[in-house]
């Protein structure tokens, strides 16, 4: 049975990934007292003891977490933005390319951002199989729940008086220089970061991430963009669909409280909107995790997962 360690199972994306596995018989989870969870000592044992180990901690405390690691079989699966780009580590989105079996082998995953999930399942396959040059100035909007904010975030969003600016969509990452662009960038092989617009609204949970893009930006045309689509995503959490209808919107929250990723072509020849649908707790973050998890352990990678 599979020894499993969460670090940091005290904030949101910890606390999804433990209501997900305490209910499976496969698993065996380490835990510790509350008392003890900053403890470094109480926590170096459990990293080494484990199997697989989660970090859902701040960047500074996961590369922290790393350092105490010293059995050569524990796998980190970590969460945090701290080693998307870093040497060494596999990006753990295994629907991309040969990555399934790269997950399986590595012993150092990075789960991808919520927001970089959807654009790097919209742009990767694109600049891999040559209908988009890697020197394409793309934007991005993408918007998301307020959960993606974590536990401060969720409790102004549910406060009874919460301030009325909340009960509108708010831009952020006003700066350009939001955490995930250095993902978005690096493993969709771009030269250009994108200009990124992330949008949170007054709901729980759900993505919708949206390209902008012109045909004429492309080596392809619009039908030829949803077959690359189609053939790509054969297997795993991510498909592509027809746009779905509701009555001429696509709304965010579509897949809310579950783990895979609709991608969908809209628009015409000339113009077209590139759009991923997912939750930001599942294919964006807990789910994620355990399907990786799922990959490395030789399960099914959908056990667990709700579809």
């Amino acid at each position: 049975m599979a020894k499993i360690f969460i670090d940091g199972s005290a904030g949101t994306t910890g606390l999804k990934i433990y209501e997900r596995l305490s209910t499976r018989k496969d698993l065996e989870l380490l835990i510790l007292d509350d008392n003890l969870r900053k403890n470094d000592d109480a926590r170096r044992e459990m990293l080494n003891k484990a199997d697989v180990a989660f970090l859902c901690l701040p960047d500074e405390a996961a590369i922290e977490a790393v350092k105490m690691v010293e059995n050569p079989n524990t796998v980190i699966i970590d969460t945090s933005t701290a080693h998307r780009v870093a040497d060494g580590w596999t990006y753990g989105f295994p629907e991309l390319s040969g990555m399934r079996k790269k997950i399986a082998t590595s012993k150092r995953i990075a789960n991808p951002g919520c927001h970089a999930s959807g654009f790097v399942a919209l742009i990767k396959p694109l600049v891999e199989k040559g209908f988009l040059d890697k020197d394409t100035n793309l934007s991005c909007f993408s918007l998301t729940g307020y959960s993606g904010g974590g536990k401060k975030m969720i409790a102004e969003y549910e406060d009874e008086n919460r301030d009325i600016l909340l009960d509108a969509p708010r831009l952020y990452a006003l700066t350009q220089n939001h955490k995930h662009l250095k993902e978005m960038k690096k493993i969709c092989q771009l030269n250009y970061n994108p200009v990124f617009s992330p949008i949170v609204a007054p709901y729980f949970s759900g993505m919708e991430v949206v390209v902008p893009i012109f045909e004429k930006q492309l080596y392809g045309s619009f039908d030829n963009v949803k077959e690359l689509y189609k053939r790509y995503y054969k297997n795993g959490l991510v498909k592509y669909v027809d746009c779905a209808d509701e009555k001429g919107f696509l709304s965010a929250n579509a897949l809310s409280g579950k783990d895979n990723m609709q991608i969908t072509v809209v628009g015409h020849e000339e113009r077209m909107l590139l759009i991923a649908r997912y939750d930001n707790l599942g294919k964006g973050a807990s789910g994620a995790a355990i399907q990786n998890m799922n990959i490395i352990l030789g399960v099914d990678e959908n056990t667990g997962l709700s579809l």
